[in-house]
């Protein structure tokens, strides 16, 4: 049994269902208080409960998550969840930035998250198998994560600046 394939059929259901949730009436109702909060509520909709749900939601994939982890490494420590919101965010970021402009579909931005992560620890194995020192990680990741954050206003000032040249007729 590999755990990566486990772990990439799991990933792919638990992508299809939130797709197949965020396609529902209550789906969509969440989506729009996650965009805008007072549009959604002056559409009608319970945005104090969707709020709720949308946490919720996402604490049982956490809980969801942590299970996983505490399955496959046979224990628990009250420390393992350190540095987890750093990790999700770097994911969302990562994929966001990389995959924008490929992903159109919903459910390939969920997937694009999921990837995010992927290249995220491929980029921190990258960083430890060179050497560098482990007690510098946070700060290694933060750097990561800032590049990554960095890349779209780099990739528009580029391109502005390359635009303007071929207008000017330079």
């Amino acid at each position: 049994k590999n755990p990566f394939i486990i772990l990439a059929v799991l990933a792919i259901a638990v992508i299809a269902l939130l797709y197949w949730f965020f396609g529902t009436e209550r789906g969509c109702s969440l989506r729009a208080t996650g965009a805008n909060a007072n549009m959604a509520r002056a559409q009608g909709i319970n945005t104090d409960a969707d709020k709720v749900l949308g946490l919720m939601l996402s604490n049982g994939l956490v809980a969801f998550a942590g299970a996983l982890l505490t399955q496959y490494q046979g224990f628990v420590d009250v420390g393992m969840g350190r540095g987890a919101i750093v990790i999700g965010l770097a994911a969302v970021i990562i994929g966001e930035v990389v995959f924008s402009r490929i992903f159109r579909n919903f459910a390939l931005k969920l997937l694009s998250v999921a990837l995010g992560a992927v290249i995220y620890y491929i980029v921190i194995q990258f960083v430890l198998t060179a050497g560098l020192n482990t007690n510098d990680l946070k700060l290694i990741t933060a750097l990561v994560v800032a590049i990554f954050l960095a890349i779209p206003y780099w990739k528009g000032k580029y391109f502005r600046a390359a635009v303007k040249t071929k207008k000017e007729g330079r």
